[in-house]
């Protein structure tokens, strides 16, 4: 019994295994926070600006498939590292032909890693963004003037970021409009574009 957990322990790519759970974490996180957040990000933005911009919902589908991509990804390369570590790959896959399948296979997966690699970065820098936007929003809701509705919000100066159809007094948010943009919109979007930035590092 003893020889053979110890066999079987032997067969494991701990490197791989470690990687794979940590993908797979990172993924789930990911896919569930960037699916929230832009979700609150749709509605806040039809709330209070009036806008209904399609192309969010198809990068929000974009991201979730990726993401899936990248745990479907994890996971085969996990099979992948189970058959070329230990004994496995002395006592199955001796042949010749095998031994050059297996290595083409692994050069396969290890190019569109890289290539996923290059696309989870350049997602880390739009995320790296969008919560930096969303942090500047937040502290301009964290101002007393503006919670106790003394003050209002004013956005003319981020009309670069808005559609050229935008009203300037949508712009300008008060009274009841800054539940739905700062309570409604901004904290719980905040907290998701966090939480989806930092499983991107996973």
């Amino acid at each position: 019994m003893g020889d053979c957990c110890k066999s079987c322990m032997t067969r494991i790519p701990y490197a791989t295994l470690i990687a794979t759970v940590m993908c797979l974490i990172g993924v789930g996180i990911f896919c569930g926070t960037m699916y929230r957040g832009t979700s609150f990000a749709i509605i806040m933005l039809d709330q209070v600006f009036h806008l209904r911009l399609m192309w969010i919902e198809a990068v929000q589908m974009i991201f979730v498939v990726i993401g899936a991509s990248m745990a479907a990804l994890g996971l085969m390369i996990l099979f992948v590292g189970f058959l070329a570590t230990g004994a496995t790959r002395y006592k199955v896959y001796r042949a010749w032909g095998s031994r050059v399948g297996g290595r083409i296979s692994c050069a396969v997966f290890m190019g569109i890693t890289y290539i996923l690699k290059i696309v989870w970065i350049l997602i880390l820098c739009f995320l790296t963004v969008v919560t930096f936007i969303f942090t500047v929003f937040w502290n301009m809701c964290a101002n007393p003037n503006v919670q106790s509705h003394k003050n209002c919000i004013d956005l003319t100066q981020f009309y670069f970021m808005f559609p050229a159809g935008v009203a300037q007094q949508d712009m300008n948010i008060c009274e009841t409009k800054v539940k739905a943009f700062c309570k409604d919109g901004v904290e719980k979007c905040e907290i998701m574009f966090i939480l989806a930035t930092v499983s991107c590092l996973l």
